[in-house]
């Protein structure tokens, strides 16, 4: 399995990790972690080249995915 952690340039958001599984890992600025399943890997590449990583989050994958936190 492969997997990228990217740092983002966002006021919302501090990282993102993406497996090859199709696992989007996001910790927010406020500390909190949360995991979205199944989410395609165009979604991913979208969040990180996205001009507002916030807004990416808030259209594309907000309430898209089944998710969880973990931190």
């Amino acid at each position: 399995m492969t997997s990228v952690r990217v740092v983002l340039d966002s006021s919302v958001l501090k990282q993102a990790s993406y497996t090859s599984d199709e696992t989007l890992e996001l910790e927010f600025r406020t500390g909190a972690v949360y995991r979205y399943f199944g989410v395609p890997g165009a979604v991913f590449e979208n969040l990180i080249l996205a001009p507002s990583k916030g807004a990416c989050f808030n259209r594309n994958i907000r309430d898209n995915f089944r998710h969880h936190r973990i931190a």
